[in-house]
């Protein structure tokens, strides 16, 4: 069977306008590899109820994973959680759980304003997502994560999130360095690729000190079918140079 497949929706006018860097969707990237979730679609949206519950509704259907990121802090732009909640149909209010992790963050002695309570409001049915960092809480609806824009905290839930979620086998990848340029090795590569079509078989120019050249990186979920597509491409290698 084949890996399930995920999206992920950032959230956020900052990353659109270009004056935040986004560096989630590099992360998750990289932990989906590790454990076997194919991470297929990203999409960038803005502060924009609308936009957001719209995307949301086409990605769950689509994947079998949505992660998103940003939009649920105590702001007044901070509008994910209200429109994840709207694209799943169910209400939204201050949970109880919720409103303990912030009080055991800003501690016992003090009472939660209303912008502290803001972020302890919760989709109807949603399984918490513990941050650790800051006490506010992500969530979970059905195969929805919603989770922080703060780098380090999207880490942090993403680390608590992961262990429990559907899985499959780990995607590996081997690379190959060749000192031409993609045009010399384009038609043994198309056949290799048409050759090994349950691998994923990548072109990547570069120039670095040295010269140009092209790496090819393989990528699959079985390490002896990579290993084979490697010897393939190191017999290319050969009779190009």
């Amino acid at each position: 069977m084949s890996n399930p497949t995920a999206a992920m929706l950032v959230i956020g006018d900052e990353i659109l306008s270009g004056r935040t860097r986004e560096a989630n969707a590099y992360h998750l990237a990289g932990r989906l590899t590790q454990v076997g979730i194919d991470l297929r679609e990203i999409r960038v949206v803005p502060d924009d109820h609308a936009v957001i519950v719209d995307a949301i509704t086409a990605l769950r259907g689509a994947h079998a994973h949505v992660f998103t990121s940003g939009g649920i802090g105590p702001t007044h732009d901070d509008i994910t959680a209200d429109a994840v909640a709207d694209a799943f149909g169910v209400g939204i209010d201050v949970r109880e759980d919720a409103r303990a992790h912030l009080q055991a963050a800003v501690g016992a002695g003090r009472t939660l304003t209303d912008e502290h309570l803001r972020m302890a409001r919760i989709p109807h049915g949603a399984a918490l997502i513990v941050n650790r960092m800051s006490g506010a809480p992500g969530f979970s609806v059905g195969n929805v994560h919603v989770m922080a824009g703060v780098p380090e905290i999207f880490v942090a839930m993403l680390d608590e999130l992961l262990p429990g979620l559907d899985s499959g086998k780990p995607v590996l990848s081997r690379e190959l360095r060749f000192d031409v340029g993609e045009g010399r090795i384009a038609a043994p590569l198309r056949a290799l690729a048409d050759e090994f079509r349950t691998l994923s078989v990548g072109s990547y120019p570069f120039r670095d000190a040295s010269g140009y050249g092209t790496n090819i990186v393989v990528r699959g979920t079985d390490i002896e079918l990579i290993d084979l597509a490697i010897e393939r491409l190191e017999a290319i290698r050969r009779s190009v140079v």
